[in-house]
């Protein structure tokens, strides 16, 4: 393998090529036409389309100088690389123009670590709304710390963010690998959690004076930004204390990690939900089961459910307007679907439909995200009304199990993918890595700037596979538009 930096690709890209497969394919290209982006996310374009501009190098603390205490007989290289695009077509498209492929840091274990484990003292957090799964990274974290790196001093900050700051009473608790053997049984976080924006100054202040070296933190889009927050506080006080965070979204909206854990959990909750729903819809004439999930900017719970048990007449996620009247509204479609089955089910994520409200101040929560109107009551009895306006006499029932959804343990799927982000969350800690998180792509586990993941919500392809799955499972034709 040869690993370069390219002189055209700015901004510390690292891109690792075969040299022969390299050449060979360079020597192609020079007859191919220029071909067109299949991937529809804008960002995602435009890394494919100009690279420079984004930044997949990872931070170090610094050199690696101590010597691993595992005992395993491969390891992660530097260098080693997870190519972004998996696609022949946007290969050769950048090979073309960009010379070299943008690429994640691989995560794994390395043989030489920064941080001495007879040392170390680390720190972990949970911050934000819950999620499936937060016990089980916890213990992950906890179990690879003492079992494989032999490293004691471990705790817990409690209430997210909070923690770390002095006005918080609750000092932080130690955690060992026998304390969090029963964790994964439990939903929620034994550490508690947060919303807030908590001064990065002082959140540094509180790692030096309790003397941590390395703190992990679980969290979604506006914990991360926090995280990173405090990485950048440490690098300008030249500190050489790792941020690692964890992506806990139960969205799965981040951006440029493909999975993130409890998405799977909320997708199997919801799905036997929606099937009581079309119980309680098919039980009355003209019955109408609503069912709201989470998906503040993005619908991949809601359409992922629909499709998963293909009982769904009508997914309404964020990323489509919602239109109610004329003869492709929502209300005309459903009234034909009630002619029809004599019986709907509508799945909506919360953020679906904002543009149906008129109010034009915009609140945000505590973590600064913005807060939706209630697009499931507004439904219910919005369609109720206009239903019995056109004669109908429907049967409205209503299902919101969304802190149902965020708090139950994790299942079997999702537990093994918490403990695997854990462990390579771990490995990416000792090895001195900081202001990144572990991603998901191609099948690997990655190593990713925090910056770079949240520049963008991840929002579902509406020419991909997943949408066209659920339009052809809900036969919801049209998509609503005014007349």
């Amino acid at each position: 393998m040869i690993f370069h930096r390219s002189s055209r690709c700015t901004r510390g890209s690292w891109w690792v090529v075969d040299s022969k497969w390299s050449l060979t394919l360079q020597g192609y290209l020079c007859n191919i036409k220029a071909i067109a982006i299949s991937i529809r996310s804008m960002v995602y374009e435009n890394v494919l389309r100009d690279p420079a501009n984004y930044n997949f190098k990872v931070e170090n603390l610094g050199e690696c100088l101590v010597n691993t205490p595992l005992k395993l007989e491969n390891y992660i290289e530097e260098g080693e690389s997870i190519v972004f695009s998996s696609q022949i077509k946007n290969i050769e498209y950048q090979f073309k123009t960009c010379d070299r492929l943008p690429s994640f840091e691989k995560a794994g274990a390395r043989a030489k670590i920064f941080h001495d484990p007879e040392l170390l003292q680390v720190g972990i957090v949970t911050c934000g709304g819950l999620c499936p799964g937060l016990n089980n990274v916890i213990k992950g974290i906890v179990q690879t710390l003492e079992n494989d790196y032999g490293i004691k001093r471990i705790f817990g900050m409690l209430y997210g963010y909070k923690g770390l700051t002095k006005d918080c009473n609750s000092k932080p608790i130690s955690l060992s690998s026998k304390s969090v053997r029963h964790l994964h049984l439990n939903g929620g976080t034994v550490l508690g959690s947060s919303r807030g924006n908590q001064d990065p100054e002082e959140m540094v202040d509180q790692l030096i004076s309790l003397g941590i070296n390395l703190l992990f933190c679980v969290g979604g889009d506006g914990t991360l930004k926090g995280a990173s927050a405090i990485a950048k506080e440490i690098k300008k006080r030249r500190l050489p204390i790792g941020v690692i965070g964890v992506p806990k979204t139960i969205d799965n909206d981040l951006g440029f990690v493909e999975k993130t854990f409890g998405f799977e959990t909320s997708v199997q909750v919801a799905s036997e939900i929606i099937t009581s729903a079309n119980c309680e819809a098919e039980g009355a004439e003209n019955g109408v089961g609503i069912v709201k999930v989470m998906g503040r900017d993005s619908g991949f719970i809601a359409a992922t459910a629909a499709l998963a048990n293909s009982v769904v007449d009508f997914c309404l996620i964020p990323e489509i307007d919602l239109h109610l009247d004329g003869a492709q509204g929502l209300v005309n479609a459903l009234k034909n679907r009630l002619d029809l089955n004599h019986h709907a089910v509508i799945v909506v994520a919360e953020g679906a439909g904002q543009n149906l409200f008129q109010s034009s101040e915009q609140r945000l929560d505590d973590s600064g995200n913005v807060l939706k109107e209630d697009i499931g009551t507004f439904l219910r009895d919005v369609l109720s009304q206009k239903l019995r306006d056109k004669g109908y006499s429907a049967s409205m029932k209503y299902l919101d199990p969304s802190y149902h959804i965020r708090s139950v343990p994790a299942i079997a799927s999702d537990a093994v993918f918490c403990y695997l982000l854990a462990e390579h969350a771990v490995h990416a800690g000792m090895a001195g890595k900081t202001d990144m998180l572990v991603g998901f792509w191609n099948n690997f586990f990655t190593h990713v700037p925090i910056e770079l993941a949240t520049l963008e919500r991840r929002k579902i392809d509406l020419d991909g596979a997943l949408w066209k799955g659920v339009l052809s499972s809900t036969q919801q034709y049209p998509l609503w538009k005014d007349d």
